[in-house]
Parts: C-alpha cells; structure tokens; sequence
C-alpha cells in the first residue's frame, strides 16, 4: 500500500477535474463555505496581479515587511521544486504534515465535486493560513486575476498591479486591453491600488476600473517614480525622495518592481529600514538566478551559469537588458518552451547577445516543444541554433570549445524547476 503523503494526495486531486485551467470562481465559492469561509479569517492582505514581476515584487515586500518586525503569510504559483514553496506561513514554508493536514481537508469537503488542482489547492493554501496567526498575508495570482481563484478576498488592504503584457492569450483575451480587464478585476472598492509601470492601453482600463470602485491609484510614472543613478536606486513620491541600493536580483525591470514594493510598503506606513531591506534581503529563484553548486557546476567548473524562468516576450526584453549589464563574456543560450508560448517573441531580443543557443525538450512537461521545434524557431530569429539530448549534454559540449562560457539556462519555468530538483 503506497504511504500517504502529500505528492499521494496532489496527485488524487488532479483528477478532479477534467481541465488544468477553467476560469470560474463557482467551485472556490462552493468549497470556501463548505470550509466556513478561511478566506475571511486572514490577516490583512495584499493581493498581486499582473503579467511580469509579480513574485519578485512579493518577495521584495515580504523581506521589507519581515525587516519591519511583521510576520508574513506568502502564496504564490507555480512551484519549482516542492509544491511546499507555495505555501509560506509566518515566513516558513508549510510543513509536509501541515500541507496533508489542509490537502486532506479540503478533498474531505470537497466531497469527489469538480474543481481544479489550482483551485482546491488555493484554497488548501488559505485555509493554513487562516488557521496560522501572522500579521500580513501575501496572495499572488496565479492566472488573469478576475477570475482566478485566489480573487476572493472581499475587503483587501491593498492591490498591486505589476506590468502587463500579452500571454495566457487562451485564457484571458487576444489584445493588452481584454487582458488588462482580467487583470484589473482585483481592484476593489475604495481600497489603494498601486500600479506598475503599463502601456497606455492597460493603464487606461486599470484607471477606468479604479474610477468606477472609487479604488486610489498610485500610478508609476503619475504618483511615483523610480530610477537607477550612479549605482544607487533613486524613489520618488509626494513625501519626497529616497536613495537606496539596487536591488540584488539583477535588471533593470527589478528597479521597477522595486519600485512598486517600495509604493506598497510606504503605503502601509513603513520606513527606510523596511525599503532598504525589501532591495537587499529578497531572494527569487530562477530568476537570473546564478547556480554555484551541483552537478551542472561539477561539469563546468570554469563556467558561469545562469537560470531564469521567464518565457513572454516581455520577459525576453528583460532578460536581454540584465545581459547587457553583465561583463562581457562569451554566452551561450540552453532553452526549453513550451508550445503555449510565443516563442519567436521571447527569443527574438536575445539573439544578438548568444554566439549560439542549444535547444532541449523539458523533462516530464507534457506541453513542451521538442528540441528540434525550438532550434527551428531560433533559427529564424537570427541564432545559430543546435539540439542536445539534455540540460548536462548541452552544457558540456559548451564547454568542450569555450570552457569559460556563460551559460543561460532559460525559456520556461518548468524548465527551471527540473534544473533545482536535479542539479540541487
């Protein structure tokens, strides 16, 4: 007889339904009042939305939030290695018997009804931390955010925005518009709402959303404002101005989110001490995340190895810009996607900073595009593209000709999830 665990019991609950994503709140209603409504039992919550820089900006917020002595719920998705990572409560990740404990419950009142993995897991996720005293709970949208399972908070401390660009097309619309609607159904009457940097056609639907809420935005580039200057990170609002360090997650789109955590936690009523900390203190993985262990490292010791789990266009641009910050050194390119995504699009900004990108297909993701698929789509961006069987055979015929190599391991997060769990 196989020993229950929590794997046992995700693995059960992705049966219940026939779709991975079907976007109605109806089943997370249903189960939310089975369980007597965890949901209204949180600490106060500050809930996230957007396309790019929704988990770094929550992880900048929760280190400036611990930093200011508070205790901090985090959910966020999707996981990377363990499905324990999207369950933080007080700071800690849930434990195995906690999860099984919330897991076991939620299937228990669920009573064999449709719903989704995201679903019933959310609200497996809401119900520890409900149960759990904090002083502040941090909720990331998993898909869109009107309709996404984690939009059932009623009366928010406050919303977050982060920018927003074209993806998820499936599920939330084929222009920035029609996604900035789905986006922006978190805002909540009359509860501030702080607003990343957005092109004018998301902006004008987020401020038409606001105005009829009556939902205080703070906008970037209206009410607040950020900046790099002479190696530091300059803040601007109405109560003046800040000069902070950079951000140690690498980029120039960190400065924005950073500036967005930082809007957040001056809206909240902290100081410098919680700003300085939510640049410092965060840390994100796979997202320009250098590896030093392992054994990919084992294999090329004299390399420099990156990983990053974007795979948007938007986040193609911002993986372009954090190479073009780093010294100049010889980089080569190891990507897995997914056919869901727009592939030409992410890759097409990349191009002139690889002398080559070697295509794999990602272990164990049913919707990933062969190796050969990849390569063929890199080519016509402008890459000299080839295929390995591998992450480690790709990685060591880069290294076979160019041992110092910078070597990107990119292009999905699933990709980036088997690189922690095999190379940890």
């Amino acid at each position: 007889m196989t020993p229950q665990t929590s794997d046992v019991i995700l693995d059960r609950l992705m049966s219940l339904h026939p779709k991975i994503i079907d976007l109605v709140l109806d089943r997370v209603w249903r189960l939310l009042d089975a369980l007597d409504h965890p949901e209204r039992k949180l600490p106060p919550v500050i809930h996230i939305a957007g396309t790019n820089g929704k988990g770094s900006t929550q992880a900048m917020i929760r280190a400036g939030l611990e930093a200011g002595g508070k205790t901090v719920h985090a959910y966020t998705s999707p996981h990377l290695a363990r499905f324990h990572e999207r369950i933080r409560l007080a700071g800690e990740l849930i434990s195995e018997a906690d999860l099984m404990e919330v897991l076991e419950e939620c299937e228990r009142a669920n009573g064999g009804e449709p719903i989704t993995y995201f679903e019933i897991t959310t609200v497996a996720g809401l119900l520890a931390m409900s149960r759990t005293p904090a002083d502040y709970t941090l909720l990331e949208v998993g898909l869109g955010g009107r309709l996404d399972a984690t939009n059932v908070i009623e009366d928010p401390a406050l919303t977050i925005i982060t920018p927003i660009s074209v993806d998820h097309t499936q599920f939330l619309g084929e222009t920035l518009r029609e996604i900035a609607s789905e986006k922006a159904g978190i805002i909540k009457r009359g509860v501030p709402c702080i607003v990343g940097p957005q092109p004018d056609e998301a902006l004008e639907v987020i401020e038409a959303t606001a105005a009829r809420l009556g939902a205080p935005l703070m906008v970037y580039g209206q009410h607040w404002h950020v900046w790099e200057e002479r190696g530091r990170l300059i803040y601007q609002d109405e109560n003046g101005l800040r000069d902070l360090p950079l951000p140690t997650l690498l980029g120039h789109h960190q400065v924005l989110n950073a500036g967005a955590a930082i809007a957040a936690l001056r809206q909240l009523g902290f100081d410098d001490v919680s700003f300085e900390a939510a640049l410092t203190d965060a840390y994100w993985p796979a997202r320009m995340q250098r590896l030093k262990t392992g054994p990919l490292i084992e294999a090329a010791p004299k390399a420099e190895l990156w990983l990053d789990g974007g795979h948007n266009p938007a986040a193609g641009d911002a993986l372009a810009e954090a190479l073009d910050r780093l010294p100049k050194r010889p980089t080569y390119m190891v990507c897995g996607m997914l056919g869901t995504k727009d592939v030409g699009g992410y890759l097409q900004p990349l191009a002139r900073h690889t002398e080559r990108l070697i295509a794999v297909s990602i272990p164990d993701a049913p919707a990933t595009l062969s190796s050969d698929e990849t390569a063929t789509i890199a080519r016509a961006e402008g890459f000299d593209a080839t295929e390995a069987d591998s992450v480690m055979a790709a990685v060591k015929s880069i290294v076979e000709h160019t041992p110092d190599a910078r070597i990107l391991i990119c292009g999905s997060l699933y990709l980036a999830g088997n690189i922690l769990q095999t190379n940890g």
